[in-house]
């Protein structure tokens, strides 16, 4: 096998996996658009199946808590539960609308969910009662006899060859949806996918008479999943480092999807597989606030709990005419990069962003236009208004997963999350306060100060005097101790 970086032509996949992690990299043409990363004790959700127990019915929210075995109590809200489930009375299925939650499930009772959003920061996993299976060329629904056919498809008469092919295979177990990658595809291939989502199915039915709160069906590990879900795009090779996932992937795509099983080749060279086309180093840069714009411009990407904003600056670049010439040519250049990062970073939600100031009404229109062609190679769906009154791009993306800093990171033990830290100026007067405080409150002859070797050596050094200065004030010995394993911020006065 042939492991020498590939030419910067078309699309790749670098398939990384170890004992405790799978790490999945799309790159295009050279330049790395997405990071997939499971962790195998932190497999993600969607797509699982669960039979759960209604642990609380929430009427003011319209929703309701389920217990599915995690730590936290995944949400089930009023408009995610379907006519085609246990919840809904058989006469109402014709006529179905969102009720009252109190009136579609009860504290206690059992129900089969599935999930649609893993746990994002505080917040549980989000589940519907609308059950579907996923396979390679349809999507199963159970209890429905509906056919439908993926937009995507555009040609009406293929769309009928498939919708004709596809309809007798609905029974009284269910119906399909027929995916883009079903387009051309062959009556064979299609009875194929529909009998191995049958068979799926029954395993669920089977499980599901256990008793309890239980595990139904969990989709597939991320590498075969990457596999499935990126069929449609033009992937010239898929890379592998791991023999066992090789075999794996092989056997998986000859069974399911011949047509890419000639692309999937066995890494083995002396590099690490993402040290090709640079993707270690670029996921580490992805987790900066700051990107550099070739121009000398450059953004600063900021995500909160509640959104994630984007700010664009020309910095270094002073173009080569006027400043609204520079200025467009920033924004327009900016356009490319937050659509790459987006995908990147897995950034989802609402995304604000603050491009800088334009007077021309074409040239904010050109902006615009370059993001949203941008944005339409992202697999996943992506929503602009348009400028402001205050002049900001408001967007939404479709968040279904963590960000790439969620998975990789947590919050600093200093900071908490802040992003700052208090100045050794600002900790060294807190603690002359604390002193003062101490001196006035309690008897004692002399003081410890155990404190950040940063402050220590500021108050041993520039600031001696006025250490030396409090303890003449307070008419007590003042000590200092240096411990290396306090942050900045942290300090404490022992009375002696």
């Amino acid at each position: 096998m042939n492991n020498k970086t590939k030419n910067k032509k078309g699309s790749e996949l670098l398939i990384n996996v170890t004992p405790t992690e799978a790490r999945v990299a799309l790159v295009e043409h050279g330049v790395l658009q997405e990071v997939h990363i499971e962790r195998r004790m932190k497999r993600g959700l969607v797509g699982n199946i669960y039979k759960g127990k209604i642990s609380r019915v929430l009427p003011g929210m319209q929703a309701a808590f389920v217990d599915i075995g995690l730590d936290k109590a995944a949400f089930l809200h009023a408009s995610d539960i379907v006519p085609h489930t246990e919840c809904v009375a058989d006469t109402e299925k014709r006529n179905f609308v969102v009720r009252d939650i109190a009136e579609l499930v009860r504290q206690g009772q059992d129900i089969m969910v599935q999930v649609v959003k893993d746990p994002l920061g505080t917040k549980g996993a989000r589940l519907t009662t609308d059950i579907t299976l996923p396979s390679r060329y349809l999507v199963f629904m159970p209890d429905s006899s509906h056919v439908g056919v993926s937009q995507r498809i555009e040609v009406e008469a293929e769309r009928n060859r498939l919708k004709n092919i596809t309809l007798p295979y609905v029974d009284a177990d269910g119906g399909f949806i027929i995916r883009t990658a079903a387009e051309g595809v062959g009556e064979d291939e299609l009875a194929q996918d529909a009998a191995f989502l049958r068979r799926v199915w029954a395993k669920v039915s089977e499980r599901r008479k256990r008793k309890g709160v239980t595990l139904l069906y969990q989709d597939l590990a991320l590498p075969v999943r990457i596999i499935r879900d990126f069929v449609g795009t033009e992937l010239d090779h898929i890379q592998v480092d791991s023999s066992q996932t090789y075999d794996e992937l092989s056997l998986f795509a000859q069974e399911f999807m011949p047509e890419i099983a000639d692309k999937i080749e066995h890494y083995s060279g002396p590099a690490a597989i993402f040290d090709l086309y640079d993707v270690e180093n670029e996921i580490q840069r992805a987790l900066g606030r700051k990107v550099e714009l070739k121009s000398g411009g450059y953004l600063i990407i900021d995500q909160t709990e509640a959104m994630t904003t984007v700010d664009i600056n020309t910095g270094a670049f002073v173009g080569h005419r006027n400043l609204e010439e520079t200025i467009f040519n920033t924004n327009l250049e900016a356009t490319q990069a937050i659509a790459r990062q987006l995908r990147l970073r897995n950034l989802g939600g609402i995304i604000i962003i603050d491009f800088i100031d334009m007077q021309n009404a074409e040239h904010k229109s050109r902006v615009l236009a370059s993001l949203q062609s941008a944005l339409s190679k992202d697999r996943v769906k992506t929503s602009i208004s348009g400028f402001s009154g205050l002049g900001l791009v408001e967007m939404t993306r479709k968040r279904t997963r963590e960000s790439l800093e969620h998975v990789v990171c947590g919050e600093c033990p200093s900071c908490h999350g802040t992003g700052s830290m208090k100045t050794i100026e600002t900790v060294s007067y807190e603690i002359f306060r604390e002193l003062i405080r101490l001196n006035s409150t309690y008897a004692a002859d002399e003081f410890l100060i155990y404190c950040s070797p940063a402050v220590y050596n500021s108050l041993h050094g520039d600031d001696s005097h006025l250490l030396a200065e409090l303890g003449v004030y307070i008419g007590k010995r003042l000590r200092l101790q240096s411990e290396p394993m306090y942050a900045q911020n942290k300090y404490d006065v022992v009375m002696i």
